[in-house]
């Protein structure tokens, strides 16, 4: 945070004036004092940097690591999928599967998707996006305002469905309740507000301009461009294998390629 030009105070406490050790405070007991001092890097991109720092990468024995690795969930569980190698292939069977398959718990399937078949879905979709943009920017820009804003509104009308119904169970859920309505309030505090933040888009925009003309996929790319990628179980449709893909980005979140590339209505 101090970075970002704020001071977080409170960080640490000691038990005793005669100890030296300190203790850390959890984020709830520490205070933020905004824009105390000139920033040094933008809000986003730190929180970006935090992201990719939990982001670990687990080890392999073929000591390859998957372009995609921290970044590929499991749509049913919301595990992690775990990137897996084959010795014996040049690297095109390597592989994406749920953690919680891998470990044998049977409480969920493999959702396995091989990390070609990933890399031309994701490649796809930034092609997609970076044509969208470049073909009507400020249609793009209001895609992207309307989307964000139904998204929000509808997780806060489930959000006040889940207080309709803690408010009917008895008192031992009343810290259920108040952390329920503290993110309503959130989110409509998010609705209400989103029209002043216009910074999301203008860091995507950013991006899209500082990568045209990629030629293949790198990590930095990847990492820039992709918060999250979300796999479906796959499933059998006229006896061909489909499986979904949702492509989460940042600073814009899912991008619904289908209701962008609807041709306008003319008016009579």
């Amino acid at each position: 945070m101090d970075y970002c030009g704020h001071t977080v105070n409170f960080k640490s406490y000691s038990k005793s004036h005669k100890l030296k050790k300190r203790i850390p405070t959890t984020k709830e007991q520490q205070a933020i004092f905004f824009n105390t001092h000139e920033a040094i890097v933008e809000d986003a991109v730190f929180e970006r940097v935090q992201e990719l720092r939990a982001n670990k990468r687990r080890p392999t024995k073929a000591e390859r690591q998957g372009l995609f690795s921290g970044l590929v969930y499991c749509a049913d569980c919301g595990s992690k999928l775990h990137f897996a190698t084959c010795k014996s292939f040049n690297g095109s069977q390597d592989h994406y599967r749920c953690a919680k398959y891998k470990s044998n718990t049977g409480s969920c399937t493999a959702h396995f998707i091989r990390e070609e078949v990933l890399k031309q879905i994701v490649w796809s979709r930034i092609f997609d996006v970076t044509a969208l943009f470049f073909d009507d920017i400020m249609a793009f820009h209001e895609m992207m305002y309307h989307q964000r804003s139904a998204e929000t509104e509808k997780e806060m009308k489930r959000r006040k469905r889940e207080v309709g119904q803690a408010r009917k169970l008895s008192a031992e859920y009343e810290a259920e309740q108040r952390e329920l309505e503290e993110k309503v309030k959130a989110d409509q505090q998010e609705v209400d507000t989103y029209e002043q933040n216009k910074s999301d888009f203008d860091s995507f925009a950013a991006i899209i301009r500082k990568y045209v003309g990629i030629k293949e996929l790198t990590p930095a790319i990847v990492n820039e461009f992709i918060k999250k990628i979300i796999v479906h179980a796959p499933e059998k449709v006229d006896g061909k294998r489909v499986q979904k893909v949702d492509i989460v980005f940042n600073f814009v979140g899912e991008i619904n390629f289908l209701s962008a590339t609807q041709p306008k209505r003319q008016g009579a």
